[in-house]
């Protein structure tokens, strides 16, 4: 033991090698091996009497997916994503520059605790208490009923609003965590030179903090793309997630294996584009 102790002290890449093996091992078996029985399903078929799978190799699945109604569906997954990603962007930035740039050091903890509590709670308990404020009953339509407004109900403005405010942690973090990285020498700069408050974000701040909210999207935009639970509870809109569930549900694997493709390739791209803007130096 003496011995292999020594000659691991000498070859440091071996003794990390042999440290991440097991958890690497795991990761290729359970998450990549998940993927490519996924990605090899989407070829099979499903016979129409039966209903059971057929192992023969078809392009029929792909196929259907540029029939109605899956390109409205997806249309409308990425436009939701979008929508989200960029609220939760507007919101993000302001409350942020506050914890990073403004909050004293003791409001800057409890903002920041404020922000991770939520993160602790579990999703269908947030997700069922939008339901209820919500719902014709709820305490958002008596507050908005009280002074002779209606509130959204369920439908699509629920969901972009349940999303925004799932994901909404997600994307302060990041972002809070950039701003905090800027030197103050630069704000310092940017005032001797006689920039004002607004061209100091504009041309300062919002270009260095531009891969934090990159970063932060990607967690917003791919966890909208593939969610389905709180679009079921507070909308009839059918999004992908809600669609590739269906499917399952039917058992109908390959279609299902199929369209879970769609939303995986787009969040591959996602990660190129984020990866070129600097977003994963941001993380």
């Amino acid at each position: 033991m003496r011995r292999l102790a020594a000659w691991l002290h000498r070859r440091p890449r071996t003794r990390l090698g042999l440290l991440l093996a097991g958890p690497i091992a795991w990761l290729v078996v359970i998450y990549l091996g998940s993927l490519a029985i996924l990605f090899l399903n989407a070829f099979l078929s499903r016979d129409a009497f039966s209903g059971a799978t057929v192992y023969q190799p078809t392009l029929d699945n792909f196929a259907r997916l540029l029939e109605d109604p899956y390109p409205g569906i997806t249309i409308r997954t990425l436009g939701m994503a979008a929508v989200v990603t960029l609220t939760c962007a507007v919101l993000a930035l302001p409350i942020a520059f506050f914890m990073a740039r403004v909050a004293s050091p003791r409001l800057r903890n409890t903002m920041v605790v404020a922000v991770i509590v939520p993160l602790w709670a579990s999703y269908l308990i947030k997700v069922y208490s939008w339901r209820l404020i919500l719902a014709e009953e709820g305490i958002l339509n008596e507050v908005l009923g009280a002074v002779g407004l209606r509130g959204p109900g369920f439908g699509d403005v629920a969901v972009w609003l349940v999303f925004t405010y799932l994901w909404l942690p997600y994307m302060i973090l990041p972002v809070y965590a950039g701003l905090d990285r800027i030197p103050d020498s630069l704000l310092e700069a940017s005032a001797d030179l006689g920039g004002r408050s607004w061209m100091t974000f504009r041309r300062v701040v919002l270009p260095l903090v531009l891969p934090a909210v990159v970063a932060g999207s990607i967690f917003t935009f791919s966890l909208t793309l593939g969610d389905y639970i709180a679009p079921a509870q507070v909308s009839t809109t059918i999004f992908i997630g809600n669609a590739i569930y269906a499917q399952f549900g039917a058992g109908n694997l390959p279609l299902a294996a199929a369209l879970s493709l769609v939303p995986l390739g787009i969040v591959v791209l996602y990660l190129l584009v984020a990866r070129r803007l600097g977003a994963f130096e941001a993380l």
